[in-house]
């Protein structure tokens, strides 16, 4: 019996429509793929024979070519508040090789104490994103640096001043001891937080003090680049509670919520919980962003016990964070949300984060998303979110060290006792890099679109850890006929374990469904472990020739090379070299235990044991693709250029 994704059903805010309507087709900005990949495939080479040409010590090149190359950065002077988002682009000119490296202060990939930055995002012309860090360095001001991969020799540099994000000096208090007749200082606290927000000004600081706080905040003015943020920042202990409050008669309500045009906000260090509700239409929402602005900080919350208990997909939906860009000119951009956990909320068809719609250029990072019954986290596009179809998509984003778990519906009354939570959804985004994060005991994570005719497209999933799924590790492609695919994603050095776990539903470490085209999958680990009635690679559909290029990875299982599992194009293969020949996939693959350093105890550790022969076995595909960094923070390539097959370096 031919197995496909099972049912995911609609997300989000109602006026989205029930499954039945979810494959309307709003066009846009998958339109441009083909030129976009195009382009993208061009750097993609020409960084990985750059690459070559370094690994192999050639020196500086001639001064006739090297005085031809030309870098440069935009913007190149800022300021930025700390743990702020923001785009960074370079030009290069007088070299068909228009690749570029990133450094802060010199530093491949940056640190904490300098700020952050990606790799270039696949499908850009050399965007990359920056994370600023949490405290003001010193100096200030710190380097972001794109240099040439055709000639090192020449780079560019924009200068970034690292301030405070509230800089008015104004610093609020609310108590639960306080009064709103009160002046708000320290001395003669506010009682509410909502009442605080309606006196804010931009730069000004709202410190809540530890209380329960059983009231909705909304939030009606923003700050501004020149004086600063909006600031509100729970002490230790403070809480906002729910417990018996409307959802509001506009269908869905945060208990943090912005309506409409917001920027320069931080929400930081509240415990929001226990906000629920059995109507249908309602939509209890830890934090709600509808609209378009820039500069959001979700920072360091704990966001639990959100629910929606009805039964049925078109009533039955809440979320912890919701970010919808929901003006089709204006984005939701340069948005951060870090170091928040988000647990044990009942979402019904929605996510515990939902970025939807026109949201552009964010950071989803070191987050601990954990024990929901639908997806972790879900990046979306092609919803109708955004009156305009060119930019209903979610784009341009870095997803980095969350830990995503136990999001699973095995016991969603929605899903009917079927295994279909993410715990990581690209459904429709686009330009993302994804990288070392922990997903595990979760039903799957996947890159694919819901809707006809759209596809999630240039996604690099990379360095990150997968165990315990049950329903299959890793999928690409969409789950029926009647949706869209996934097209020119990137899925490298990955380490998947025992995945497939649920009974005759699990699948097992990788599959290809529907409208997958134009991807690789290469130097990744896929080990099954003891699962030998698993599929190690599953194409079960034959819609699309060649839906990806699979080489230099380690497939495994106890069962043994010839008795292992595979299909490919809807055929089924027992045995390695069968299904290499069968497939023509995998010519330099593995065959072998990856030798994890520890898989029988917890914590789990899948570094790579002395003498595992996925050391120095992978294919070095240059910095842009394999990232700087492996999932623990080590260089992701030797001294000699060589790579590790799976997350982790040496």
């Amino acid at each position: 019996m031919v197995l496909s994704y099972p049912l995911d059903a609609v997300r989000s805010k109602p006026l989205h429509g029930n499954n039945e309507n979810r494959a309307r087709s709003h066009g846009g900005t998958h339109m441009n793929a083909h030129a976009q990949f195009q382009a993208a495939s061009k750097v993609l080479r020409r960084q990985v024979c750059g690459a070559a040409v370094l690994a192999l010590g050639v020196g500086v090149l001639p001064t006739s070519l090297s005085a031809q190359v030309s870098v440069t950065i935009s913007p190149n002077v800022l300021s930025l508040a700390t743990l702020a988002t923001q785009a960074f682009t370079a030009t290069v000119g007088g070299s068909t090789n228009t690749a570029v490296t990133w450094q802060v202060n010199g530093v491949s990939g940056g640190d904490s104490s300098t700020g952050l930055i990606s790799t270039t995002v696949l499908g850009t012309n050399n965007e990359a994103i920056y994370l600023a860090p949490s405290a003001v360095p010193s100096p200030a001001s710190v380097s972001v640096t794109a240099t040439s991969q055709a000639d090192p020799t020449k780079s560019a540099s924009a200068t970034v001043t690292i301030q405070l994000p509230s800089r008015s000096g104004v610093n609020y208090y609310v108590s639960t001891a306080g009064n709103d007749t009160n002046s708000g200082s320290q001395s003669s606290p506010w009682r509410h937080i909502n009442y605080a927000a309606s006196k804010a000004q931009p730069g000004d600081r709202i410190n809540v003090l530890a209380g329960t706080y059983n009231e909705i905040v909304t939030i009606p003015k923003s700050g501004n680049a020149s004086s600063g943020y909006i600031s509100f920042i729970g002490q230790s202990g403070a809480i906002v509670d729910g417990t018996g409050l409307s959802v509001g008669s506009n269908g869905q309500t945060g208990l943090f919520s912005l309506e409409g045009a917001h920027s320069y906000i931080i929400i930081q260090g509240f415990e929001i919980r226990n906000f629920s509700s059995s109507q249908k239409g309602m939509v209890p929402v830890g934090v709600d962003f509808e609209g378009s602005g820039s500069n959001i900080e979700i920072l360091n919350n704990h966001i639990h016990n959100i629910a929606q208990m009805l039964s049925s997909c078109n009533s039955a939906n809440a979320l912890g964070v919701a970010a919808y860009g929901t003006n089709g000119s204006t984005s939701i951009s340069n948005l951060t949300l870090l170091g928040n956990e988000i647990d044990h909320n009942v979402t019904g068809c929605s996510e515990n984060v939902s970025f939807d719609g026109n949201v552009q250029y964010f950071v989803e990072a070191q987050n601990n998303v954990h024990d929901a019954n639908n997806i972790c986290i879900d990046d979306i596009g092609f919803e109708g979110v955004s009156p305009n179809s060119a930019t209903d998509q979610a784009r341009d984003g870095w997803v980095f060290q969350n830990t995503m778990s136990g999001c699973t519906s095995v016991h969603n009354p929605v899903y009917r006792n079927q295994v279909g939570a993410d715990g990581y959804y690209c459904d429709g985004c686009t330009r993302l890099i994804v990288e070392r994060n922990l997903i595990h005991d979760s039903d799957l994570s996947e890159m694919a679109s819901e809707h006809s005719g759209h596809v999630s497209s240039f996604v690099i999933f990379r360095n990150n850890v997968i165990y315990n799924s049950l329903y299959v590790g890793l999928s690409i492609g969409g789950y029926s006929k009647n949706v869209g695919g996934t097209d020119h994603c990137v899925i490298v050095n990955n380490s998947l374990w025992n995945d497939g776990t649920y009974g005759n539903s699990g699948l097992g470490e990788f599959q290809i469904q529907y409208y997958a085209t134009n991807n690789k999958v290469e130097n990744n680990i896929f080990d099954g472990y003891t699962l030998s009635s698993k599929y190690l690679v599953y194409d079960y559909t034959s819609s699309e020739p060649s839906p990806a290029a699979l080489d230099y990875n380690d497939d495994y299982n106890t069962a043994g090379a010839s008795n292992s599992l595979w299909d490919w194009q809807g055929k089924a293969i027992t045995g390695f070299s069968g299904y290499k020949s069968s497939s023509g996939q995998d010519t330099h693959s593995l065959f072998a235990d990856p030798l994890y350093v520890n898989v029988t105890t917890l914590p789990y550790n899948f570094d790579l044991a002395p003498g595992s022969p996925a050391i120095n076995a992978g294919l070095n595909l240059g910095v842009n693709t394999v990232g700087a960094f492996d999932y623990a923070g080590k260089s992701r390539t030797n001294s000699n250029g060589q790579i590790n097959l799976g997350a982790y370096e040496q």
